[in-house]
């Protein structure tokens, strides 16, 4: 059964290919790469805008290897173990197309999808299920990882990976929320987040950080974020309660000072690093410590004795609950959340724009386009 189009589509396409891990050179513009063929469950998507994340960066680099223990750096390491190089704990398929945030057009659609799609702007779930167990997390794959993503002109996805947006928002905004903010979210849920909790961000200024900043607002919970304190004018209007230096000197003064108290409830973290013995110290009895990321540094020293001596509890959170992304979809349309988009960058210059990802000059997200 032949996929049904609403435009006739180019045999090729503009692409930047991920040809190995290494260096930036591993990101090559192709001006003639073949346009993706969709099956019976898929929806092809002429890409309009593509938001970068810390996924892209790092599977470039291989930094998910055991091997790597230091911090990001978005250079190339001089070894890595050939097993372990992706966020899934294993290895990549080259050539890979990147690229996990799309906004774009569907422009044709599978014979088992309804046509109804077609038109239709969407944003791409980051997630690959098994649909038929949705819930097992040993099943999944990432978008722009384990399949081609959206640093191309058009790609595909499968059906259940598209939300249709009915917003105001532009094509580059719409391209800022879907790792970053389910991230956060499935970062809170995991936490149980409520209006009763007192939430320390870390990295508060980034993708992740900044919705986690919204979303846990949303929630009603009292929010400290840590930040470059350049950056703070910027999250001000997010709604944080208080607004600390990336790395105080005296983490459990600031908080006094911030809110009236030396400890927190959560810790909502992404960075890791040197301050994670810090972040652990602030947590009140019952606590509970969530993580998504490691920016600043892999491996932490971590006493036992505060582990259980204080009742804490310890959540990693990468792959989401499906769920998440349809009510990412109904928090935007219903203006809940914001996006923070801190630059767009044509595709041809994906390279400054992951330059400019790497540097975290910026508050909130950058993306391409394929103007």
């Amino acid at each position: 059964m032949k996929p049904i189009n609403s435009m006739k589509t180019p045999n090729t396409m503009q692409a930047m290919v991920l040809e190995g891990h290494g260096a930036m050179d591993q990101l090559v513009l192709h001006h003639d790469w073949p346009v993706p063929t969709i099956n019976e469950y898929e929806v092809l998507i002429k890409v309009l805008a593509c938001g970068l994340n810390n996924t892209d960066v790092n599977t470039r680099t291989g930094w998910y290897s055991k091997k790597v223990t230091e911090a990001t750096t978005g250079s190339a390491y001089e070894e890595l173990n050939e097993d372990d190089p992706a966020w899934g704990g294993s290895p990549v398929e080259f050539p890979r197309i990147q690229g996990a945030d799309v906004c774009g057009t569907v422009v044709a659609v599978g014979a088992r999808v309804s046509p109804e799609l077609i038109g239709k702007r969407v944003i791409t779930d980051c997630w690959l299920r098994d649909w038929d167990n949705p819930l097992d997390k040993n099943a999944t794959g990432y978008f722009g990882s384990e399949c081609d993503g959206g640093f191309a002109q058009f790609t595909k996805a499968y059906h259940r990976n598209v939300g249709v947006v009915n917003c105001g928002l532009t094509d580059a905004e719409l391209a800022t929320f879907s790792c970053s903010y389910t991230t956060a979210e499935g970062m809170l849920t995991r936490a149980n987040v409520t209006k009763n909790d007192k939430v320390l961000i870390s990295g508060a200024s980034g993708g992740v950080g900044s919705a986690l900043i919204q979303l846990a607002k949303r929630r009603g919970a009292t929010v400290v974020a840590l930040a470059s304190e350049s950056k703070h004018a910027q999250l001000v209007q997010l709604g944080a309660d208080a607004l600390l230096p990336r790395n105080p000197d005296n983490l459990k003064s600031s908080l006094q000072g911030a809110i009236g108290q030396d400890t927190v409830s959560v810790v909502a973290d992404i960075v890791g690093g040197a301050a994670f013995a810090d972040f652990i110290d602030v947590l009140e009895r019952g606590g509970r410590y969530t993580c998504s990321g490691a920016i600043a540094g892999p491996i932490v020293e971590l006493d036992l004795r505060s582990f259980y001596l204080r009742d804490l509890t310890f959540t990693g959170s990468t792959v989401v609950p499906p769920n998440i992304f349809n009510e990412l979809v109904g928090y935007i349309e219903r203006e809940e959340i914001k996006p923070i988009l801190a630059a767009s960058y044509p595709l041809a210059e994906l390279h400054k724009a992951q330059q400019a990802f790497i540097d975290k000059q910026h508050a909130g997200n950058i993306v391409v386009t394929m103007d």
